[in-house]
This record gives C-alpha cells, structure tokens and sequence, in this order.
C-alpha cells in the first residue's frame, strides 16, 4: 500500500462517510418506547409535588417514572454520590430532571411532558461562587454542611522570602466563562431487558464502565446484569460522561418497568440546559521576579463554579493546581484552587480538563512580568523554562523521558518567524488594522496522574486462519481510537492490517480500564495493546522456533512472516495453525498499569504524572480598530508525541485542538440569566466557522517515551489548551491593551 494511504486509514472511514454507520437514534428494534425528560422552571426550590397524572393519562402514554420508582439508588456520581438522577428533594438547577415520560411515539412522549406540574417552594438561588463561600450563605447540598466542594492546595518553599527576594512584583486577574462541548450528536441511548436477564445499554457516551456503573446502582443490579454495547458516537470533548451516562439509567429505567426497549434521543435544547459544562474560573495571581529575571514566587488563588452537582470537579482542579504556574521552575509557591456549588448548572470534564483555565492565565502573566523586568516574552520563557532534570512546582523531578520544552518552543520560533514579526508588532500605534503576534506554551502530565487508578487491558485473539481479533478497554470517541490499536498491533505482529477486525466492544468483554479520558487512549490502550501482542509473539514464535533453527526470541515478526536469523521462515498463518493443532490458543489479555505515581495532597507535593507532553502555539492576528474584530491570520503548533502512530489522524488532532482553543479565545461563552442558560442552541452559541480559522502548520516531535510501551504519548487535550493565551498575547502586542477576560472576540 503506497505512503499515502498509509498515512490516511481509519477502519471505520467507510462505514461513516457512505452512512453504514449505525449511531444510536438510528437504530430500530421491536416494539419500541420512546422517552423524553421533564423539566419545570425553577433554578433552586424545594419540591412539593410532581403531579403526573393527566401525562399519565395523555395519548399513546406507557408509563410516567418519577424518583418514587427508583429500585437502587437514586444518587449518583464519579467521586461525590450528589446527582439526583431525578429529582426528589429539590431541584438544584435548570436542568434537573423530575420525570421522564415513556409513550409509544415521541411526540406523544414531549406532548405529555407538557401536562406534568410541579409545585415547588422557591429558595434562595446561590449564583456567585465567592458568595456561596461566605458563611452562613443557602446551600445546594444541605447534607455537605457547606458549598466547598473541594479544596486543593500547592505549598513549596517560603513565598514571603521569595517575594523578599524579588525586584519585580505583578498582580493580575483573569477571567474565563462557562464553554459548551459542542458535539454534534445530543444525547441519546436506547436500552432492553434480554432473555438472559442482562440489561443491555447503547448510547452516546464517551466512558462504557462508568455508565455501567451508574446504571446498575440506579436500577439495584449486579454489574454483571448490565452490559454496555459499544456504539458510534457523533463527538463528545469531554461531555459525553456524566450527564451521557444519566440519560442511559433513565433510559434502562424506562426499559426495565415497561419490559420493552425504549430509547431516548435529546433535543439539542435539552442537551445544552441539562449537559455539564467547562468550568468557570476567577483566577487571582501574584508572581515575584529577581534582577535575573527569573522567577522567585508565585501565589495564586482559583476559584471554580462547580454548579449543582460535584462532578469531576475535583480531578479537574487537582490538574489546575499541578498545572498553576505553567512549563516554568518556581521554587517558592503557595495556591489554593477552590471547587465550589451554585445552582448554575454543572461543570466537569472538557478537552484540556483544567488546564486552558490556568494556561489563560499564567502565559498572559509570564509576558506582563517580563516586561517589568526588561525582557521580551522569549527570553523570559528561555529563563524560566522546565529543562531535563528540573523540579516542578510540585515537587518532580523531570526524568526518564525527553524534556522537549525548549524543543518544541524553539521550533514556533523558527517556523513563524516569530521574533521578527513581534517587532512589527503596532502595539496600538497606525492607521490601518492593527497588527500582533503571540504565543503560549505549555507542558502537562500525561494520563490519570494521581488523580486515580489508572490501569488499561486489551484482549487479542488469533484465528485459525490468521486473522486476529482486537478488544482494547478504550473507548472510541470519534478520534480515531480502534484505528490507532489496530495499526500499533498490525506493526508488533508483523501483519497487514487488513487481517486484524477490531471487535465492537461490551464491557463484559474487556476488564474495565477506566474512562476515555485525560488523552490516555493511546498511551493506555497501546500499552496494553503491545503487552498483548508481546505474549500472541512469544507464543506464536515458541510454536515455530524449533523448525526455524533459532530461540523464540530471535523471531521476527515482519511482512506477514515469522523469519529466524538465518532466514528460515513460515507464514503468520501457518504459525497460529500449529498452535491450534498442538492444542494450544494464541489468545492473550494484555495488562498496562500506569507506572506509580505519588501526591501528598495536604501540601500539593509530589511525582503527580509518570511522564510530560510538551506544546508550543503561536498565532498572528489583525485587530480592526473601529469594530475590534480579531481575525487569525496564521497559526503554528508544535507538540511533542512521543511517536505519531497514525499520522494523519495526529494532524486532525493538532488542527482540531487549535480551532477548539480559538473558539474559547475569541467566541465560546454560555451566556446565564438568573441561572438559566440564554445559549439553547448554535444559533446563539458561537462557535469557530472554517472562515474564522488561519492557514495552520502543525509541528510534529517524536521523542519516544521509554515509559510508553508503544512509545507513544498524547496530543487531544495538549493541542487545545494554548491558543487563547497565544491570541491573548497577540492582541496584546497588536492594540497594546492586556485582556484578561474570555471570550476576546470584538471590544468588551
């Protein structure tokens, strides 16, 4: 196959682009139900009654399912059981869900939605999280006893002898809003009872075994009774968790108390009111610079939104604190960053998890403190950078892989020419559009980190006939996952990947590995992927070694062969046939646990990631001066990988990453009133057009990581965390005016 169709493959290309592919709401089965959410119009209120009678009694009716039919429990949740799956006790913010109707067709499920009343005692709406901190302030979660979510702290060092010590001081606040995921497909799942007594699951959901989870404690069952069957999602970001996983339970609800399938697909209007969003963060920062211009202290204190419910509220900020003061050696830093409930609704996971928050921040404030001290944004950075061996702020030191931060900052330089475009900057000075250029960089710990149990299987089976089937615990999202498994596998066999058929996955199947999330598929299921293989290997070759002339570990698996040193060889195929006939099974479960980690969280210290991604971006822009109109003119990106498995894929991510970080730069912000979301739909949620977006280069760096089986790293979330600081900088340098609030787009 020539090079570029290597570098252009996905496995389910096809089957997606002629409309094979069967997402959820298209799929059909016998006597099938159709439900919908019930909504009322209260932000924060104690409930009284949910009358249901004259929906119960509506056209085409089956059931109308309220908290009162809950078997299990009907608290939910990843690290804090607080979601009311439906609400019972009061409703904590627009989007909670006091019913669900289930009716032969859909539009007699929403025409019955209508006729369900609730009366409710009003309370107190709690809508600013530094208010909901003050004492004595209305509480969303009266059991918690307070509104503080989660608390996590950074303590290095003395910071009042590092600010002693320093000749420059700089004091800034930043803001940044709530952002939608914008996928394309809504909410949707479709669930039956089977004759074996499993519930079956389908949805559009990025995390298989946390949805099983969920469903299974709703509904009172073993996990073993509820399997999720894997299905093509239409995009997700980070939003397909949570709020993915509660539409599933309902769902198996509604199927479990009707004995028929049942299916519900969101309106897009649902899914905004309802879905979690990116988190909101008020960002106060104090760093302290010495005549060397490098940097002696830090303080910062965050402040996060965390809406109704708990979410992943704490993970995320737990990669905020880790991640507070950017790529760059502080030795003393105190920070706290703070998760907190309102009846806004929810936040949780989105592509870059923490990050683009603090990023916004610290890369703007690195460039206004080097300034004040004499230096250009550049020299600062070439300072105060991490380099091989250095410490971070929590304590780790960099090791055992390639500390590329120089690397890839040096290349944007290079590739944008950046330092000569920056003295051409207008710095608010001319007649015509003004003219700036930026930058941002970046570096962020791979994976789970301490955050949790990360651990990833994956199941490969080969044929009689020398086909092979892979199962991997990693979830495909619509990123290319099953192509990047199936290529990593195709190489270590030595196969052509036409032979290997990535089987639709069930969390029966596989071991639970966890959620898709934290950019780990590649590096998670490629590890575990390439411990399988390792074993089919050694078991095919053992099989074969002695006819060859050689040691098993002297087999080379290549072109479709098994070859000795001396060049004695057999067919793949032929291979795996003498292992059936010898009553053996080339069958492997391959295991990757993520190498130890440490985190002492009562000070914020320690080896939080077991390896580093690197990132660089830069953007050149215009800004009208009487309209204030930003447009992007060019963009550059360079990331360290570790190994690009699936190259034309890896691009997608680089350019897909960077248009996302403009959307939250320059459009994205989930417009609130009173707690109630104005943004329903895209005709009033902005996002980044094809003509909004620059020419894009993208700056591929592979420094395999050792820590990697695969050798590969991670690139969704690092590509998507840097371009809204780097058109901060460059509006900055454009118009000479620091803005220190998202979105940027057109004169605040």
């Amino acid at each position: 196959m020539d090079e570029m169709k290597e570098k252009a493959w996905r496995n389910d290309a096809v089957a997606k682009v002629t409309g094979r592919a069967r997402f959820t709401d298209d799929i059909k089965l016998l006597g099938l139900l159709h439900a919908v959410p019930v909504y009322c119009d209260f932000v924060h209120a104690r409930l009284v009654a949910v009358d249901t009678a004259a929906a119960a009694k509506s056209r085409g009716v089956v059931r109308v399912i309220t908290a009162r039919d809950v078997p299990g429990s009907n608290r939910c949740g990843q690290i804090l059981k607080d979601i009311h799956v439906l609400a019972d006790d009061k409703i904590r913010y627009h989007g909670d869900v006091v019913a669900v109707i289930v009716a032969e067709t859909r539009s007699q499920a929403i025409a019955a939605a209508k006729r369900v009343h609730v009366r409710a005692e009003p309370l107190p709406e709690i809508l600013d999280p530094e208010a909901a901190l003050v004492p004595g302030a209305a509480l969303v979660h009266e059991e918690h006893g307070t509104n503080l979510i989660h608390r996590h702290v950074i303590r290095r060092g003395d910071t009042a002898r590092g600010f002693a010590e320093s000749a420059h001081i700089v004091e800034q606040e930043f803001r940044t809003p709530f952002v939608e995921h914008a996928y394309l497909e809504p909410e949707a799942a479709l669930c039956h009872m089977r004759a074996d007594g499993v519930i079956e699951v389908r949805g559009s959901m990025q995390h298989p075994y946390s949805t099983r989870r969920f469903v299974a404690e709703f509904l009172g069952l073993p996990l073993a009774r509820v399997e999720i069957v894997g299905t093509p999602m239409g995009g997700g970001f980070g939003g397909k968790d949570d709020t993915a996983a509660i539409v599933c339970a309902r769902t198996a609800l509604a199927a479990l108390l009707t004995g028929r399938p049942v299916k519900m697909t969101y309106e897009r209007e649902w899914s905004m009111r309802e879905s979690y969003k990116r988190h909101p963060y008020h960002l106060r920062y104090r760093m302290g610079v010495g005549t060397d211009g490098l940097i002696r202290a830090i303080q910062c204190r965050i402040v996060a939104d965390g809406g109704a419910y708990c979410s992943t509220s704490p993970w995320v900020t737990w990669r905020s604190t880790v991640q507070c003061c950017g790529p760059y050696v502080a030795p003393h830093v105190d920070g706290e960053v703070l998760s907190v409930y309102t009846n806004h609704v929810f936040t949780g996971a989105m592509r870059g998890f923490g990050s683009p928050q603090v990023n916004f921040a610290i890369e703007q404030l690195v460039e206004i403190a080097a300034e004040k001290a004499g230096l250009s944004g550049v020299e600062f950075r070439r300072r105060n950078m991490v380099r091989q061996g250095s410490t971070t702020v929590t304590g780790q030191v960099l090791e055992g892989h390639a500390v590329s931060m120089s690397e890839v900052f040096e290349r944007v330089l290079a590739e944008s020419g950046y330092e000569t475009k920056l003295r051409r900057s207008s710095r608010g000075r001319g007649e015509d559009d003004y003219y700036g250029i930026g930058l941002a960089m970046s570096y962020r710990g791979v994976s789970l980190g301490a955050e949790g149990t990360d651990v990833c299987a994956a199941v490969v089976s080969v044929q009689f006939d020398g086909s092979v089937l892979l199962e991997a615990g990693i979830h495909e999202n619509g990123q290319g996952a099953e192509s990047a498994m199936i290529l990593l596998l195709a190489e270590e066999l030595g196969v052509d990947r036409s032979r290997i058929i990535y089987r639709r996955p069930s969390t029966s199947a596989v071991p639970d590995s966890g959620t898709t999330v934290a950019s780990r598929a590649t590096i998670m299921g490629g590890g575990a992927v390439s411990r399988a293989a390792a074993a089919i290997r050694l078991q095919v070759a053992g099989a074969v070694a002695a006819d060859l002339g050689c040691r098993p570990e002297e087999v080379r698996f290549a072109g479709g062969r098994l070859t000795a040193p001396g060049g004695r060889d057999i067919d793949f195929a032929e291979a795996a046939q003498r292992l059936y006939r010898d009553q053996k099974y080339p069958y492997a479960l391959g295991v990757f646990p993520a190498p130890r980690v440490d985190w002492d969280e009562s000070c914020g210290q320690g080896r939080a990631y077991f390896t580093w991604v690197y990132g660089c971006q830069a953007v050149e822009l215009s800004v009208n001066q009487r309209t204030g109109r930003i447009r992007l003119l060019n963009a550059w990106a360079a990331h360290d990988v570790g190994r690009a498995v699936n190259r034309a894929m890896l691009l997608g991510q680089f350019y897909g990453g960077m248009a996302m970080g403009a959307g939250y730069g320059l459009f994205e912000e989930v417009a609130m009133s009173g707690g109630r979301l104005r943004s329903l739909n895209y005709d009033t949620y902005r996002i980044p057009r094809s003509t909004d977006m620059p020419e894009m280069t993208a700056i591929v760096l592979e420094n395999r990581d050792p820590l990697s089986p695969s050798g590969a790293k991670s690139i969704g979330e690092p590509a998507n965390e840097l371009m809204a600081p780097a058109i901060a900088n460059a509006y900055f340098h454009a118009t000479g005016r620091r803005r220190c609030q998202l979105p940027l787009g057109g004169e605040k």
